[in-house]
């Protein structure tokens, strides 16, 4: 499954459509202003809400947890490396591997060394535009919160 992640250029707080190959709206997703750390809803059209994003403020590198009903899911941790982004996810599902490239533009999510999703950051675009591949029978909406958690990690960082 493909999914497209924009975000909006002209709004108050960070604020992205999710749609599918077909340009059809699956969620959208807002932040919060006026808080300390980063603080992110992904929601159906509707409203309901699906994820929630939330920044941990550190010292040093970005780390955000990721929670569903309540409950935390899972974390992102933004690891200290050379040349290539490198951050590393523990979720409920297991614990998983996010590598990226010099420009932070191509990341691949690896569970175990498999790969279970792929993001590419479109080029020739107004904003922020990545695509997201997820296989079939994966939680998409779950990975389009990794995806702007990897967003925020790379390029906000600790800023907030």
């Amino acid at each position: 499954m493909k999914l497209y992640i924009r975000q909006k250029i002209f709004a108050l707080g960070d604020k992205y459509d999710v749609s599918d190959e077909f340009q059809n709206p699956v969620y959208q997703v807002h932040s919060e202003l006026l808080t300390i750390g980063a603080k992110i809803h992904l929601e159906y059209p509707a409203g309901r809400e699906l994820y929630y994003i939330r920044q941990r403020v550190t010292l040093f590198l970005g780390r955000y947890e990721i929670h569903r009903n309540g409950e935390m899911c899972a974390t992102i941790q933004q690891e200290l490396a050379f040349f290539k982004p490198r951050l590393t996810m523990e979720s409920s599902w297991g614990d998983f591997e996010i590598t990226g490239n010099v420009f932070s533009m191509d990341f691949e999510i690896r569970k175990e060394g498999v790969l279970v999703g792929s993001v590419h950051k479109q080029w020739m675009a107004w904003s922020d535009t990545y695509e997201l591949y997820v296989p079939e029978g994966q939680d998409g909406a779950f990975f389009a919160a990794v995806v702007i958690a990897i967003d925020h990690c790379i390029h906000n960082g600790n800023k907030r």
